[in-house]
C-alpha cells in the first residue's frame, strides 16, 4: 500500500509542476514542432569530424544527475542515447531553475556543440534546453526494468523505451519484410491487395472473424486467406502476383498463434509445386542473410541452417516409418479408423478418411522431428481441397509444407485448376462441415466460375512472415515480434 501511495504523490508533484510551467507560460503542450539536425548514434559514430560543431537533437531524458551548478542529462532518440552537459551559466540561472525539475520520461531539445568529457564519453555541450512535452506518468526504474510480460504487450510503448532490444527486434521486423518483398519484385512478381471484407471466407482450413454490414444488412467475414482472389488474377492474365497482409482467424492463442497475422501467398501461372520449393528455400535464405548476414541462426540454442537445397520427404512415408502403419493398405475407412484408435489412440472421428488419418498422425508423431528446413510432400487430397492431385496417385496432392524448429513455416502445391474436381472436393468439404468440421472450405460458385473460365497451370505458395520472423529474430513467442498483439482485456 505504501508503494501505491508513493507512486500517487509522485504522479501528483508531476502535474503540480506542469501546472507551475502553464502559469508561467511554458506550456510544453503548445509545443508543435522542433528541428532535429542530428541524432546520438551519428554523433557518435562521426565524432572525429562533429566535435566541436553545432548541433540539436531531441528526445526523452532517461537519467539526471545534478551537481550545484551543472547537470547531465541523458537523452534517448530513435539511435540510442547521448549524454548531454548543461551548465547554469550557459544557459542562465532562470532556465537552470526550471531544468533541474524536468523529470525522467521527459522529451526535450537540446542545442549545444559536441565534445568529449574527461571521461571519454561523446557527449553535447548544452546551450539551450527546451521542453517538448511532460510525462505525467513514471517509467520502469533502471536497474529491474519492465520485466512483467503481460505488461510490455499491453504497454509496448513503454517497452520500446525501457528495453531498448525490442526496438532492434522490430527493425530487424522490417528488413525481414523488406527483403521479402525485394525478392519477389526482382523475379518479376506484382503486388498487389486484394478484399479483407468479405462474404465468403475461403482458402484455408480455419474458422473465420464474422461482422456485418449495416447498409447492406449483409454479415460478413474477415479474410482467413487471399488464395482465391490471387488466383482469380491469375485467371485474368497477371502471370505473377504476391500480397503480403493480414490474416484473421478465430482459433485459440498460443506462442505460434495470434488471431490477427501476416502472411504472404504468392502465385505464378505456368510453374508447379517444384518451383515453389525452390523459391521457399531461397526466400527464406535471402531473409536470413538480410537478417544475419548467414544462412545460419541460433534459435533458442538450436542451430539451424536454411541453406539451400532442403530435405524432401513424403508425408506418408515419414507417418510409415514412424508409426510402421500404412493407412492406404486399409481397404476401407473404417479399418484405418480402428487402427489409428487403438494402435496410435489418436482422437479420430466419424467423418475422418484414410487421408485425415495420415495428416493426423503426421501431426502427432512426426513434427516433432522436423527441426532443419525439411518439406513435407503429397499431402492426402482430404486435406488438400484446392490442390492438383498427383498423376501417379490419385490419392495424394502435388502439395509441400515447409517445416523448420518442428513448426510449419510455409504451405504451397500445384494449384487444382480443374473446374469439376474443385467443385466436387468443396461439396465434400461441406459434408465434411455437416459432419462436425468447423474448419471445413465453404463452397465459393464465384471462384468455380472463375476456374470456367480457365486458370492457367499454377504453382501457389503462402509462407507464415511471422513465423519466420521469431525464427529470424530468436524471438521465443509470436508476441515478442507484434508490436500490439491481441490479449484479454484486463478485466477479463
Amino acid at each position: 500500500m505504501s508503494e501505491e501511495l508513493n507512486l500517487s504523490e509522485v504522479l501528483r508533484v508531476r502535474r503540480e509542476k506542469l501546472k507551475k510551467l502553464v502559469e508561467m507560460g511554458r506550456d510544453p503542450f503548445k509545443v508543435e514542432k522542433y528541428k532535429a539536425t542530428a541524432f546520438s548514434g551519428e554523433i557518435k559514430e562521426n565524432f572525429d569530424t562533429m566535435e566541436g560543431k553545432p548541433v540539436s537533437i531531441a528526445g526523452r531524458i532517461m537519467a539526471k544527475r545534478t551537481m550545484g551548478k551543472a547537470a547531465f542529462l541523458d537523452i534517448q532518440d530513435k539511435q540510442g542515447r547521448i549524454q548531454s552537459y548543461v551548465r547554469q551559466d550557459a544557459i542562465g540561472e532562470e532556465e537552470y531553475d526550471i531544468l533541474v525539475t524536468y523529470d525522467i520520461g521527459d522529451i526535450v531539445g537540446i542545442q549545444g556543440t559536441v565534445f568529449k568529457t574527461k571521461q571519454g564519453e561523446v557527449s553535447i555541450k548544452a546551450s539551450e534546453v527546451l521542453l517538448l512535452s511532460k510525462s505525467l506518468q513514471v517509467l520502469p526504474e533502471k536497474w529491474h526494468g519492465l520485466k512483467d510480460q503481460e505488461i510490455r504487450y499491453r504497454q509496448r510503448y513503454v517497452d520500446l523505451i525501457v528495453n531498448p532490444e525490442v526496438k532492434e527486434t522490430f527493425l530487424k521486423r522490417n528488413r525481414i519484410i523488406k527483403a521479402i518483398r525485394e525478392f519477389l519484385d526482382d523475379r518479376g512478381y506484382l503486388e498487389v491487395e486484394t478484399p479483407i471484407l468479405t462474404t465468403i471466407a475461403g482458402g484455408a482450413a480455419a474458422r473465420p472473424f464474422v461482422t456485418h454490414h449495416n447498409t447492406l444488412d449483409l454479415d460478413m467475414q474477415l479474410r482467413i486467406a487471399n488464395e482465391l482472389y490471387l488466383k482469380r488474377l491469375i485467371v485474368g492474365g497477371f502471370d505473377k502476383v504476391y500480397e503480403m497482409g493480414k490474416m484473421f482467424r478465430n482459433e485459440g492463442i498460443s506462442i505460434k498463434h495470434n488471431p490477427e497475422f501476416t502472411n504472404i501467398e504468392l502465385y505464378a501461372a505456368y510453374e508447379d509445386y517444384e518451383d515453389m520449393m525452390e523459391i521457399t528455400e531461397n526466400i527464406v535464405a535471402y531473409c536470413a542473410e538480410k537478417a544475419h548476414g548467414t544462412t545460419v541462426i541460433n534459435y533458442q540454442g538450436t542451430e539451424i541452417d536454411f541453406k539451400p537445397p532442403w530435405r524432401r520427404a513424403s508425408m506418408h512415408d515419414l507417418v510409415k516409418e514412424k508409426t510402421g502403419i500404412d493407412f492406404y493398405a486399409f481397404e476401407s475407412d473404417g479399418e484405418a479408423r480402428k487402427a489409428a484408435k487403438e494402435k496410435l489412440h489418436l482422437e479420430v472421428e466419424t467423418h475422418m478418411k484414410r487421408g485425415h488419418l495420415v495428416s493426423l498422425a503426421f501431426e502427432e508423431f512426426c513434427e516433432k522431428d522436423l527441426i532443419q528446413p525439411t518439406f513435407v510432400l503429397h499431402h492426402p487430397v482430404e486435406v488438400s481441397p484446392l490442390a492438383k492431385r498427383n498423376p501417379e496417385n490419385p490419392l495424394i496432392t502435388n502439395r509441400f509444407e515447409a517445416f523448420a524448429n518442428t513448426w510449419e513455416i510455409a504451405n504451397a502445391f500445384s494449384e487444382l485448376n480443374d473446374p469439376i474436381d474443385q467443385k466436387l472436393r468443396f461439396e465434400e468439404q461441406l459434408a465434411q462441415k455437416e459432419a462436425g468440421d468447423e474448419e471445413a472450405h465453404p463452397m465459393d460458385e464465384d471462384f468455380i466460375n472463375a476456374l470456367e473460365v480457365g486458370l492457367p497451370p499454377t504453382g501457389g505458395l503462402g509462407i507464415g512472415v511471422d513465423r519466420l520472423i521469431m525464427l529470424l529474430t530468436d524471438s521465443p513467442s509470436i508476441r515478442d515480434i507484434i508490436l500490439f498483439p491481441t490479449m484479454k482485456p484486463i478485466e477479463k
